[in-house]
């Protein structure tokens, strides 16, 4: 098993700790196995979980497969189709500035994903015009 060193915030540390007191975790490293493979199910599909008492933690924790849903959202988890979703509101109901202000706040300009979605909304000024 390899051995890997990362850096908390102080906080999230703290809470682990009062996790690990509450007997919710064994260990430390239980919560930090369980918690690296329960995200790499969620974001690959064809993730094969080795951490052993996974499933009992899991059932234990009592997490649901609409909780699963909920925490990811409509795409899997991807910001974009949400961002997808908000730009073509705006543009479906003409408010340009909006969507404009929208793409700009949460992206560079020269993000791939800001160029989609400024090719979404001149899609739909140019229904407009």
């Amino acid at each position: 098993m390899a051995k890997d060193t990362v850096r908390y915030p102080d906080d999230v540390v703290e809470e682990i700790d009062a996790l690990v007191e509450d007997g919710m975790f064994e260990s430390k490293s239980e919560f930090y196995r369980f918690s690296a493979e329960y995200v790499l199910a969620l974001i690959d599909s064809e993730h094969e979980v080795k951490t052993f008492n996974f499933d009992e933690i899991k059932s234990e924790l009592d997490i649901s497969d609409e909780d699963h849903a909920k925490a990811l959202g409509a795409d899997g988890g991807t910001f974009f189709l949400d961002a997808v979703i908000n730009v073509r509101k705006h543009g479906l109901r003409g408010n340009y500035e909006a969507a404009e202000r929208f793409i700009d706040t949460h992206y560079e300009e020269t993000d791939q994903e800001c160029i989609i979605l400024e090719e979404l909304l001149g899609t739909y000024r140019g229904d407009s015009a």
